[in-house]
């Protein structure tokens, strides 16, 4: 069941502990950073100034608890430093302390209506510690706070290297912060563009954490489709904050600004934060491409019920576009254990000399498209030309093959229904599922997805065709955010063989594991 806690955190050197302690409770935790801890002649520290432990606690949590809890640290009470206007935007179910602070935290329960009395993981506070070095103050009390803040970027699926850029801006603004989310059309060079999510839903996910982190700065989330969005106009900004790969753009902005004869914006420039993973294939630093990397293989949607189909065998429908690598992986599966149906050589079979496919055929297209030999089979190197070039001729081939392919793919589904060791699990592979509507037919859908120029790629090297045969033949294909909004599990061959494998072994795991959660009826 999910829960949400609060920790009350007094001394730093105790999160690992802390949170390994946590994360069994919960899975999102807020943590509220106890400043007032310090003596009371200690000088004001300006928000600023808790920039660096914020980004350090960020960076750390990812080596204790990953990505299993969503960490939030609460910037308002750092700004405030008042306990009673504190707002968020989950109900806390727990409050945790690493130290002894009974008012404080019964304060908190009281504003945040927590009935449970607070946890304290560990009373005994090493004296001399605190959140803030004192050497350090000077220096960051420098750091300036600015009514206008601005920054920009993708911000699909907030994770920790997100959270840390956001806060450094929620830090240094006092009334107003300005967000750029880039729309699709500055999207498509991104590693997996067809997994971003829209917009809308970014900018709400966007909305929903800085709320909560901050709930009285007022917040201008917006979509641009160029790099440089509300830079360019609005005279109301101060500040611009970029990560260190991205400040020839803050630079830029300052150049635009001044040929329009606005006022340049100061620049804070965050460091970037390090990905653990080294494979080669994830990027070096924390990301959203990571992430979505991340995806393959793993449940993108939760399959609806199917009652009309028999629980036995577990039909899967794989498809993917031309040169994906669907065909691999059928074949992968096929050797975890699934009993394959390519629906490609099914057709090969329905187009025969004496099946009604073939009279159809031919009688339509002519015998221009028989096999020289004189054997009457369809020559497909002849029917492809004519098909792939003409839209209308492949729709009424279509018409033709997929009712008489489906109706024999349900004959060897019966088949294999009434054996003796009905299959656990069918994949069936077919590059015109989703085209033909035969989702309805499956349990779920697997997909294989790469980028179009990659297919393209793929095409002229193993077809033998030109540039413009090829893309004719992928812009016969269902498009990928086609391909991915009615998918269950995806994957991405653009990568070496080993990594499309791994995707490969975890969506079959996922599988195994669910159903054998599932009780095992008639087939019938």
């Amino acid at each position: 069941m999910s829960s949400t806690g609060l920790l009350v955190v007094s001394n730093i050197k105790q999160l690992s502990k802390s949170l390994r302690s946590i994360e069994k409770y919960v899975n999102s935790l807020y943590i509220h950073l106890n400043v007032n801890q310090e003596s009371p002649s200690s000088p004001v520290v300006p928000p600023p100034a808790w920039g660096r432990l914020i980004s350090q606690l960020y960076a750390d949590s990812s080596g204790y608890v990953g990505t299993k809890i969503d960490l939030r640290v609460l910037i308002s009470p750092l700004k405030h430093k008042d306990v009673n206007t504190l707002r968020l935007r989950k109900n806390v179910d727990l409050i945790f302390s690493d130290a002894h602070q009974p008012e404080l935290c019964e304060r908190l329960r009281s504003v945040l209506n927590i009935s449970k009395p607070t946890i304290f993981l560990d009373e005994e506070v090493s004296k001399g510690v605190s959140l803030l070095a004192v050497e350090d103050q000077q220096q960051q009390k420098e750091e300036k706070v600015y009514p206008s803040v601005v920054l920009g970027g993708t911000f699909d699926r907030i994770h920790l290297g997100h959270k840390i850029f956001l806060t450094q801006a929620v830090l240094r603004s006092h009334k107003r912060l300005v967000v750029g989310v880039t729309t699709a059309a500055m999207t498509k060079s991104k590693i997996l563009p067809d997994l971003i999510l829209p917009v809308e839903e970014r900018i709400e996910q966007l909305r929903d954490f800085l709320l909560d982190i901050d709930d009285t700065l007022h917040y201008d989330i917006v979509p641009i489709d160029d790099p440089f969005g509300p830079t360019q106009y609005d005279p109301d900004l101060d500040m611009i904050v970029v990560s260190a790969e991205t400040l020839r753009g803050g630079q830029k902005v300052n150049e635009i600004r001044k040929s329009k004869q606005l006022n340049e914006l100061d620049i804070f420039v965050i460091d970037i934060v390090e990905s653990n993973n080294l494979d080669g294939i994830h990027e070096t630093k924390v990301s959203s491409s990571n992430t979505r990397i991340d995806l393959l293989g793993t449940r993108w949607r939760k399959p609806e019920a199917k009652p009309q189909l028999p629980d036995y065998p577990y039909i899967i429908g794989l498809t993917g576009g031309i040169a994906s690598g669907k065909s691999k992986m059928a074949q992968r599966l096929g050797e975890f254990g699934a009993h394959v149906i390519d629906c490609d050589k099914v057709a090969h079979d329905v187009y025969e000399p004496g099946q009604v496919c073939h009279e159809k055929i031919v009688k339509h297209f002519g015998d221009q498209i028989l096999a020289s030999d004189g054997s009457q089979r369809i020559d497909r190197s002849k029917l492809g030309p004519l098909v792939f070039a003409n839209a209308h001729e492949l729709q009424i081939l279509n018409g033709i093959v997929w009712p008489e392919l489906m109706n024999e793919v349900n004959r060897r589904l019966n088949v294999l229904r009434s054996s003796d060791q009905v299959p656990r699990v069918v994949v069936l592979e077919a590059a015109v599922l989703l085209r033909a509507g035969w989702e309805s037919n499956c349990h779920e859908v697997w997909s294989m997805i790469v980028p179009p120029e990659e297919a393209v790629r793929r095409i002229i090297e193993r077809n033998g065709l030109s540039e413009e045969e090829a893309r004719k033949r992928l812009a016969s294909q269902v498009p990928n955010p086609e391909i991915v909004a009615k998918s269950h599990v995806l994957f991405s061959s653009q990568w070496d063989y080993d990594f499309t494998q791994k995707q490969a072994e975890r969506a079959w795991q996922i599988l195994c594991r669910e159903l054998e959660q599932r009780p095992r009826t008639s087939s019938l």
